[in-house]
Formats: C-alpha cells, structure tokens, sequence
C-alpha cells in the first residue's frame, strides 16, 4: 500500500532535500507551495515529490489542497521544515492501517531545547488541555504529523483554510466518533526560522486562529 504524505511548504529550499532523501519506501511526497519566494518548487521537483502551487494563503489552504489531489487510502500530513523526520511516518500510519485508530496524531517530543520555545510549548499544553476537556479524546499535542484516511478526512468537511485546520480536524474527528490516539514522534530544530512557533507574534496569531476555530466548530 502506497501513503501521499502531505508537505505543506513555504520557503523551505533548504530543508526539503533532507526531508525528501528521508522519505521511506511506498510514501510519496505532495510538496504544496504557499507563496515560496526561494526555490523550494524546483527543488521539490528536481528530488522527484509531486509539487503542487496553491494560490490561496494559508496552511489550512495548503493542507487542504493537498488532500484534495492524494489518492492513497491513507494520507500523513507532516511540515516541510525539517523538524520531523519522516523515517518515523510509519509511527502514526501503522495504527491507522491496522484498524487501530481512526486519526493518528505525531506526539512531539523535543529532542533540544531550539526544537520546541517555552512559548509555543505552553500554548500548545493550553490547547491540548481544553481539547481534552471538550472532546474527552486523550490528546497532549497539537502535532503536524498525522494520519488517517483520505474519504473520512474529505467527508469531515473541514472549513479553516489557516492555522485552525489541525484543530478543526479534530475537532470534527471527535464529534463524528472517531478514535483519535498519539504515537510519539522526535520533535528536532527545524531549518531555518520559523512562520509560526518560531515568533511571539506568529503563535499569537496561531492561537487566534484555534481559538476562532474552537468558537465556531460545533
């Protein structure tokens, strides 16, 4: 069984090729463009992923559209920026293939201190604390590598097109009675700075989106 891995991808030129070279057998990467002003739609080509442009702004956007043009029965998001390494896939689609799990969430695990600023990780801890509350699904992190199947992913209707999207996800995937779990995943220093985690005002705005998203999925 082939698996599309989902790379959402923004001015990652220079972590793509050890993403890529990592990729394991029978995954295929969808390398999905936002806007890149350096040469990360090249370089995604020239390393063999399939790379598609999506116009509209966004990670959602970007998730999204990916989604839309996989064809494997299961799907993996995972971020393009070399913070997680793709030799682990197989943690969070094994349960998923074997009819374990319904959505399989990467449980981050910092492996440096760079990997994960105490800003961004108390804000994560905050989410997943009222996930927990609101859904009952045993959840301690928001992670970017996940898994589940493409129809049920399609058919929860996901609506945010920002940085709600991996809320939203769960969200949808509580409330439609899926079984949602955690396989641990080594969180490293990603390759360059980053758009989100990397800022104050980048999980600022982060935290904007999942609070907006929490109000309005019902």
């Amino acid at each position: 069984m082939e698996i599309d891995v989902v790379l959402p991808c923004l001015d990652e030129e220079a972590a793509l090729p050890w993403v890529l070279g990592r990729m394991p057998s029978g995954y295929r990467p969808i390398v999905v463009d936002n806007g890149s002003t350096d040469d990360s739609v090249k370089v995604a080509a020239r390393l063999g992923a399939r790379v598609l442009v999506e116009p509209r702004r966004g990670f959602g956007a970007a998730c999204h559209a990916g989604l839309l043009v996989a064809t494997s029965d299961i799907v993996v998001f995972m971020d393009a920026d070399a913070s997680l390494d793709p030799r682990q896939l197989p943690r969070v689609v094994e349960p998923v293939r074997a009819g374990d799990g319904d959505l399989v969430l990467g449980r981050r695990i910092a492996r440096s201190m760079r990997a994960w600023p105490p800003h961004a990780r108390a804000a994560n801890a905050l989410l997943a604390h009222r996930l927990r509350r609101r859904t009952g699904a045993v959840v301690h992190d928001l992670g970017p590598m996940r898994a589940a199947r493409r129809a049920g992913l399609i058919a929860l209707g996901m609506r945010d097109r920002r940085f709600g999207y991996p809320l939203e996800m769960v969200l949808r995937a509580a409330a439609a009675g899926w079984r949602i779990s955690e396989a641990e995943v080594d969180y490293l220093p990603r390759a360059g700075r980053s758009k989100v985690t990397g800022t104050v005002r980048g999980t600022v705005r982060a935290i904007g989106d999942m609070r907006r998203v929490m109000r309005e999925t019902v």
